[in-house]
């Protein structure tokens, strides 16, 4: 179980079984690690797809040294030589880059098959309801100015405990050259209709001061 499948040359059956070994698994991945961490759901799909790009670069390149050194300088050259890009984009580079080295070395048909393959896979991906859990949808980002001179620890518990089903203290900062401190919370609704009734009678505390509510990522989540 634990022996390559590999031959060589690599016959077609066995590059076949390493296809549906990685998709499988690194779709599998991805949907775990989506029940902890909070990202969008292209990056879930870019993890997902990852593992067969990479094993397909290996197996076109394995024993040639040459190719070896051609792929590793091609990667140095996304990751340091290219504007930051989103998922997708990066995603893209990285199939069009497995499928080049595959046509490079002879591989025509496996260049075919990685482009065309890889391109529905990601549409499929996109239109199905996976990586999107509800429960991780519904929390939100809450952040409040207030003055200095306001005592903030519990100020606002009885309003969240009206409003929202859960709240959880993100950390808190000064702002304004230390004249305000702006406070963020990670919440959950219990009725998102009320949303400009929970504002409003914020502003009624914090002296009509900023707040803002916004969709909630670990990423975003920078006082």
């Amino acid at each position: 179980m634990f022996d390559s499948i590999y031959s060589t040359p690599v016959a077609v059956s066995e590059f076949f079984i390493m296809t549906a070994a990685s998709l499988l698994s690194g779709l599998l991945f991805a949907w775990l690690i989506s029940f902890r961490m909070r990202s969008k759901k292209r990056f879930f799909m870019v993890v997902a797809i990852v593992p067969f790009i990479v094993s397909a670069v290996i197996t076109f390149v394995n024993g040639n040294i040459g190719a070896g050194v051609a792929v590793g300088g091609a990667f140095g050259l996304i990751r340091f030589r290219s504007a930051p890009g989103s998922s997708e984009e990066i995603a893209a580079i990285l199939i069009a880059m497995g499928s080049g080295i595959a046509f490079g070395m002879g591989y025509v048909a496996y260049g075919v098959i990685i482009l065309i393959c890889m391109s529905v896979v990601l549409i499929i991906l996109s239109l199905l309801p996976i990586f999107e859990h509800k429960s991780m949808m519904q929390e939100r980002l809450l952040r409040i100015t207030i003055p200095e001179s306001l005592e903030y620890s519990g100020a606002f518990d009885d309003t969240f405990n009206h409003y929202l089903t859960s709240y959880e203290n993100a950390g808190v900062k000064t702002t304004g050259m230390g004249s305000m401190f702006r406070l963020s919370f990670k919440i959950q609704m219990k009725d998102p209709s009320e949303e400009k009734a929970f504002i409003d009678e914020l502003r009624t505390k914090n002296g009509n001061l900023e707040i803002a509510i916004l969709p909630y990522t670990e990423q975003q989540n920078q006082l």
